[in-house]
């Protein structure tokens, strides 16, 4: 077993690793970054195709408001280009397809339309009323926490295709069912993006643009710049802390440093071994944010030829093996690749069916929305976020109810030498890759702080 003496270790080198690791390094200290998978990214993976051009396999967009994704890119020279949003959106319902352009679909029947946008008002305005750094806090919070999405959707949707529609998007979000998520959290993350707008829409909102190269052309200058302070393939088995430090094991590595960030998703910190125990509400609260199922296929053409067609290749139906769909072509247009993103119960159904038949499942959906140029594409890549060992399921921890009343307070509190990071530690844009980052800015600077050395100049 190789020893190594550090002033910090990082365990997880997503993005919200990456950072604390990077900022600490800027900031003169030595670091060990300690990555279980043989890749880094985390819940992002950038594929490069072999000609040229790449697919984002995991998180992708990035949108206004998302300040320290756009700081790091220009910090290593990453420009950004717009999603395309020209032409038609679509919406099936029950067999049924609707174009339309904007937020709502203004083409359903105008009950369901107008059930939709009063359904957008209201979340609006409750999100107004969380607190970011304490939704439990709020002052309806413990009704909010005590009841499910799926049953504030059944009090608040009275049209039943308005219902469906909505219970896709927003339950999508939580790669789960409607029914496990608290409507607490639901606000909770909508309103660190600053409300449903942004977090449902693309122009303007959470899809609104993409790093030219993906998300890989971020993270591979971070880990570039930390260089050999990074070890691949090390899963974490334990972290044992004292008085003067904290003892981070893999397999065949040890790593002795004051302090330890922990950047990785809930579900796997809990697989992690602590000694001494943690304090009872942050192990309780590793056992209770779970994440969800997602499935991504990248589904490619020689040209992205909806385009032609008027549609934008933004397409929603609830129930099916292709329950969304977006233009996920690169800044060049060529080639052209929808990306099909299923979650939830349906990502676990589909997950459940032999290669040949999801992929035919899921062209036979994309021919009936696109024509029959969809049905024989030149490349269809599948990545099942669900059966990933080290990320835990979708791209974002839930908190199911009663949770976020009773062990929010947990999400970041430090625990001893141990600190916290993660999209799903940050009370700004919690569930995106810039909240990942601001994660990991926050650690930097809570562990510098608490030694009393220089705290990372850059972060924020």
């Amino acid at each position: 077993m190789a020893d190594i003496e550090v002033d910090y270790c990082v365990v997880g080198a997503g993005f919200a690793g990456l950072t604390a690791a990077l900022r600490l390094k800027q900031a003169g200290q030595s670091v060990a970054l300690v990555e279980a998978r043989d890749r880094i990214g985390g819940r992002t993976f950038t594929e490069v195709r072999e000609d040229g051009s790449w697919i984002d396999r995991g998180g992708a967009w990035i949108g206004p408001g998302q300040d320290r994704i756009y700081a790091l890119m220009d910090e290593f020279g990453v420009k950004s280009y717009k999603q395309y949003t020209d032409g038609e959106a679509m919406m099936v319902v029950d067999g049924k397809q609707y174009r339309y352009k904007g937020t709502i679909p203004l083409t359903m029947s105008p009950w369901a339309t107008a059930n939709l946008g009063a359904v957008f008002v209201e979340l609006g305005e409750m999100c107004k009323t969380i607190p970011l750094d304490a939704p439990w806090e709020a002052k309806k919070a413990a009704k909010w926490d005590s009841i499910s999405l799926a049953k504030w959707l059944g009090y608040n949707t009275l049209s039943t295709p308005a219902h469906d529609l909505l219970e896709t998007a927003i339950a999508g979000c939580y790669t789960s069912a409607a029914s496990e998520v608290s409507m607490l959290f639901v606000l909770y993350q909508m309103a660190s993006g600053g409300g449903p707008s942004f977090v449902l829409g693309v122009k303007d909102a959470a899809e609104d643009a993409r790093p030219v190269g993906g998300m890989g052309a971020v993270y591979r200058p971070m880990a570039a710049e930390i260089g050999d302070a990074l070890h691949l393939s090390q899963p974490v088995r334990d972290i044992a802390q004292d008085g003067d430090g904290v003892t981070v094991r893999s397999a065949d590595l040890a790593v002795r440093a004051r302090r330890a960030i922990v950047a990785v998703p809930l579900a796997i910190a809990s697989q992690i071994v602590y000694e001494p125990l943690l304090p009872m509400d942050r192990s309780f609260l590793h056992q209770r944010m779970p994440s969800g199922a997602v499935m991504k296929i990248a589904v490619v053409y020689d040209e992205p030829f909806w385009r032609a067609a008027g549609l934008s290749g933004q397409s929603a139906a609830p129930d099916s093996p292709a329950t969304v769909t977006i233009d996920a072509s690169t800044d060049t247009g060529r080639p052209g690749v929808l990306c099909v993103i299923v979650e939830g119960p349906i990502a676990r159904k589909l997950g459940t069916l032999p290669e040949a038949e999801r992929r035919k499942a899921v062209l036979g959906e994309l021919t009936a929305r696109f024509g029959s140029k969809a049905a024989s594409p030149v490349d269809y890549i599948e990545q099942n976020w669900s059966v990933e060992r080290y990320s835990g399921g979708g791209m974002l921890s839930h908190a199911p109810t009663g949770v976020l009343t009773q062990f929010g307070r947990a999400l970041r509190k430090p625990c001893g030498r141990i600190h916290w990071a993660g999209t799903e530690s940050s009370s700004v844009m919690c569930g995106w890759v810039d909240g990942a980052i601001r994660s990991g800015e926050r650690a930097a600077r809570e562990v510098t702080e608490r030694d009393g050395v220089l705290s990372p100049a850059r972060a924020q």
